[in-house]
């Protein structure tokens, strides 16, 4: 074994390991480090020296031994030395305050006599701050606004020895921005803020707020536009700077009018002839207003105010058109309601009465000067309906039908008074819209329709439309039948008078449904001995079907909604009779009866094999029915053969078949004339002779 080395020295720089230093001891290969504190130890091998033992515990005592090795064997270890491990570093927990300042704090460390921390910008302007301290926080004031810095600290013992140092990187809230500017963009109602950018800032955020109502816009950019602004509003904008260390102080409120709103409750009245007078309610933010008056010949003239009237003049039988902007320093407000004025006319003239429907008489004369008033009479029987306007046009509506009425327009005038020449105009309005009472089937394409008659010398119309087309009868009276309806559809049956005078409304629509159509074709296929499928064409108007096979013996039924349907327990060798119900989506039904089906014969049971000999087999079986003739069939690769039994045997034998192959045997009835069902070889079953 190598000689015992001796140790130089031994320090600690880091708070988990130790550095140890001794002369190089001639044929050692490596070296072990010992660090012992009480009963645990730490041991590293290393090369030469200096040698660093690590995983260690900061400020504790170690004793620290070195030991040379090489193939021989180890030496004994070297006098120890003691050596303490630095302090651990102090963990920072590091915020900043404000756009100035910066909060440094930390957890005791322990066997720590005190604390350095310095602090320094990251881009290495400026000059480093540094303090000493017992204390677990301090703050560092004076600081750059939305600066990087980087700050370090340390903690030493009671021998001034330092220990481990913690590094951190920190940031100041930016400075709140300056030079804020709002641009109003009257027409869209939006306002574009923009400021000078302030150093650090990551992103910045403008509020606008008008008493409980705020509006935020975020952006990264200098500027950022803030939409659907309201008209007469004072708003107040202040811009906010971000980034990763908190928020800026908000800048001082930018107070923004916006444009006035529309002006409301307007309200236009001829005050005296020839003049009209245009009033509204006073507008928040509104300075002075302007009323824009254009007649219906396109002339137009204007009145700017800052009250809330304007008087203009005006003609007899003109149609005015007005509208009222209110204004400001932001602009003009936006287009509010546009109002119509017709002014009195002159006397009436050109006098038409038309009728524009059974009730209703729209009356029409040309525009008259001088005349504030127009009153319309309609007389007709007892009754007289009024109607007062200062339009041209009145509509008289709410008259009674088949009644002739006798209408004048009259003017009125203050200072004429009534004008009472116009002559008379004889209207007749159109007859009553009649009511159907029943509708009543009289057989499969008949229907009968009744209404009550109610107008003299009317004739009456009864329409039923549907998808199938249109049919109509028509009578004097108060009932007419509709004929050759067809099956499988639905109706809408209404009626109408017709006069002179004109057509009534239609009644009310009564629903008529005339039963499904039968199908035309209908096809029964037998799928096995006791299964039957049964497949029949659409009919028209059906929702389900019902479709039934029924014998002696028993009923097979099944009811669905396809066009087809598997009818199970048919009992084989009977004759059924076939009948369908086609059903509607309402219920109703038609029954269909079709041609007469026999099942299969039934095939026998019991069948057995035996050999003959090495080419023949005798085929045995049980008859299911005395009558019923059977044959047996053997289908092979090489070949098919079969055999048919005397009269009365229940057996019969087939020879002469090849050696060395499979073979399936059928045993199946046949019919009276010979040949077999079609479908025999589903039916009954197979035999596998070898």
């Amino acid at each position: 074994a190598p000689d015992i080395p001796v140790i130089d020295q031994a320090y600690s720089k880091l708070s988990n390991s130790i550095t140890v230093e001794w002369r190089a001891v001639p044929g050692a290969t490596n070296y072990m480090l010992t660090a012992q504190d009480g009963d645990s130890f730490v041991e590293t091998l290393v090369k030469n020296s200096p040698g660093t033992v690590t995983g260690l515990k900061p400020a504790t005592l170690y004793r620290i031994t070195v030991r040379s090795i090489n193939s021989g064997g180890k030496s004994q270890p070297s006098p120890f030395r003691k050596v303490k491990t630095v302090l651990a570093a102090p963990i920072l927990s590091v915020r900043s305050l404000s756009c100035d300042s910066i909060s440094v704090s930390w957890k005791a460390v322990p066997m720590a006599a005190g604390f350095s921390v310095s602090l320094m910008r990251s881009d290495g302007l400026g000059r480093m701050l540094k303090q000493n301290t017992t204390n677990t926080s301090l703050i560092f004031t004076n600081l750059d606004p939305g600066a990087l810095y980087t700050i370090k600290a340390y903690a030493w013992n009671a021998n001034g020895m330092p220990g481990d140092d913690f590094t951190y990187n920190q940031r100041t809230s930016p400075n709140a921005p300056v030079d804020v500017k709002v641009a109003f963009n009257s027409d869209a109602l939006r306002a574009v803020v923009s400021w000078m950018p302030t150093e650090g800032a990551l992103t910045y955020s403008v509020t606008v707020s008008s008493g409980f109502m705020k509006l935020r816009c975020n952006t990264s950019s200098a500027s950022c536009t803030v939409p659907s602004l309201q008209c007469s509003s004072e708003y107040y904008v202040s811009v906010t700077a971000y980034n990763d260390a908190g928020a800026s102080e908000p800048t001082d409120a930018v107070s923004l009018k916006t444009i006035p709103c529309a002006p409301v409750n307007i309200s236009i009245e001829e005050d005296e002839p020839g003049h009209l007078l245009v009033s509204w309610s006073s507008i928040t933010l509104g300075h002075y207003y302007v009323v824009f008056v254009k007649s219906d010949d396109g002339l137009e003239v204007h009145c700017n105010t800052s009250y809330t009237q304007c008087h203009f003049q005006s003609d007899c039988g003109f149609i005015y058109f007005i509208t009222v902007f209110a204004y400001n320093k932001a602009g003009q407000s936006p287009l509010g309601d546009v109002f119509n004025f017709t002014t009195a006319p002159c006397c009436p003239s050109d006098f038409r009465a038309v009728l524009t429907s059974s009730d209703t008489v729209r009356v029409t004369w040309a525009p008259v000067r001088g005349a504030d008033l127009y009153e319309t009479r309609a007389a007709g029987g007892s009754a007289v309906v009024l109607c007062r306007d200062t339009a041209t046009a009145c509509t008289l509506s709410a008259l009674h039908c088949g009644t002739p009425y006798n209408i004048t327009v009259y003017s009125f005038s203050e200072a004429r008074g009534s004008n009472t020449s116009c002559a008379p105009q004889s209207v007749a309005t159109a007859p009553c819209s009649p009511e159907i009472k029943n509708i009543s089937k009289e057989g499969l394409s008949i229907v009968s329709v009744q209404w009550q008659p109610n107008n003299e010398e009317a004739t009456y119309v009864v329409t039923a439309r549907g998808e199938a087309g249109l049919w109509h009868c028509t009578s004097t009276r108060n009932s007419c039948t509709l004929m050759d309806l067809p099956c499988g559809s639905a109706f809408s049956v209404s009626a109408i008078a017709r006069s002179p005078a004109g057509q009534s409304f239609p009644s009310y629509s009564i629903p008529l449904e005339t039963a499904p159509c039968c199908p035309n074709d209908l096809t029964l296929t037998q799928v096995t001995q006791s299964v039957t499928n049964i497949s029949w064409s659409v009919g028209r108007g059906a929702q389900t079907y019902v479709t039934t096979l029924e014998s002696p013996k028993g009923q097979a039924k099944c009811h669905t909604l396809q066009t087809y349907c598997l009818l199970g327990c048919i009992t084989c060798g009977t004759n059924y009779t076939v009948s369908l119900r086609a059903i509607s989506e309402t219920g109703l039904a038609s029954s269909c009866t079709y041609q007469g089906y026999s099942s299969s014969a039934c095939c026998p049971s019991g069948v057995k094999l035996y050999r003959l000999s090495n080419s023949g087999i005798r085929v045995f079986w049980q008859a299911s029915d005395e009558t019923i003739n059977y044959k047996a069939d053997l289908h092979g690769s090489k070949g098919n053969f079969s055999c048919t039994p005397s009269s009365g045997l229940s057996h019969c034998d087939i020879t002469k078949i090849p050696c060395g192959d499979v073979y399936t045997v059928v045993v199946a009835p046949v019919t009276n004339k010979g040949p077999k069902l079609t479908l025999f070889p589903s039916f009954c079953p197979k035999k596998i002779y070898s």
